[in-house]
């Protein structure tokens, strides 16, 4: 395939890796609530459902070895850095060769060699962490963009504007991202704050913003992808604010009965992986392509959750291990 071929600038090349991520997250989540359903994994489960667009395109939009500081909604990002989904049912089976050996089944994970940071709750409480990360890559004379994401209601704490301060005085390479799914945990964005769009809240801080589509995988790409040049070349922090909608609760446990049903139905109909699709099928990519893909992703996770559900416990002599220095 020419190399000149884009959908909306984008290489398809790029276009159909970001196809591949969104869906395997999907697929992925989608068997982790089922087995959660089943008892098969306990504690706490919190789906990205419908803002995969977000994770995953903010995620390739960078190099590799530039570091990402996920939330509990970007399975994504890891999956995009490399992350196999072994590795991820390794970890809500609680089982010794998961990234946390055992200690945690909830998205707080990661694997720092593929430089993604762990989840730190509360939100924003990662966010002063990635303008640290940041400010380090700006004093070593090379820097590197450092994302870092949140929700809406996390907008409003604390932490979250005095990273901003502190990135724009500094001028950080930090990329910022709100994934603005308008319920923050059951609150509705008008009850949250009166600014029409969270972004505006950037230029308080002098930090350029913009507000994209967080259903339009390509839209954020590109958005993040011009954030990060901007960062690299010393010109400091960016801050996008990514529109999407929560599809589910906020985990598992939440009806979500507080979201209008007409509301839910509006946002279905503008699904991430659904509208990208549609653009490069059939043009870049085959119908029997397409459900290739999609057998291969199952086959691959279901081998996983079988591989993963068998593997050894953590050893309880071993608990305080990497608890003490």
């Amino acid at each position: 395939m020419p190399e000149s071929v884009t959908v909306r600038g984008l290489p398809v090349e790029v276009a159909r890796n970001l196809l591949e991520t969104m869906i395997k997250s999907r697929y992925l989540e989608d068997r982790l609530h089922s087995l959660y359903l089943q008892s098969r994994i306990q504690g706490r489960l919190i789906s990205g459902r419908g803002q995969e667009a977000i994770a995953v395109g903010a995620a390739a939009a960078l190099e590799p070895d530039e570091v990402i500081c996920p939330v509990h909604r970007d399975l994504g990002s890891h999956l995009q850095r490399g992350t196999p989904p072994l590795a991820v049912l390794l970890h809500y089976f609680r089982r010794q060769a998961g990234p946390s050996r055992g200690r945690d089944g909830d998205i707080h994970m990661a694997e720092w060699s593929r430089r993604v940071f762990p989840m730190v709750s509360h939100l924003p409480d990662s966010w002063p962490i990635a303008v640290g990360i940041a400010l380090a890559s700006r004093l070593s004379g090379r820097p590197r963009a450092v994302l870092a994401l949140s929700g809406d209601g996390a907008s409003s704490a604390g932490l979250w504007h005095e990273s901003l301060n502190l990135a724009a005085v500094f001028k950080t390479p930090n990329v910022f991202v709100i994934e603005n799914n308008q319920y923050a945990y059951s609150t509705p964005t008008s009850k949250q704050f009166t600014i029409e769009r969270l972004a505006d809240r950037g230029a308080a801080y002098g930090i350029p913003s913009s507000t994209v589509d967080g259903n339009d995988v390509v839209a954020v790409y590109l958005a993040v992808q011009q954030a990060a040049e901007r960062a690299r070349s010393g010109d400091g922090p960016t801050l996008i604010e990514a529109m999407t909608m929560r599809m589910d609760g906020h985990a598992v446990h939440d009806p979500a009965d507080y979201v209008p049903k007409k509301l839910l139905d509006e946002w279905r109909k503008r699904d991430p992986i659904d509208r990208l699709i549609a653009e490069l099928v059939p043009g870049h990519l085959g119908a029997n392509e397409l459900n290739d893909l999609r057998s291969r992703i199952q086959r691959e996770i279901d081998g996983a959750v079988v591989e993963a559900e068998s593997a050894a416990l953590p050893d309880p002599a071993e608990l305080m291990d990497g608890v003490y220095a």
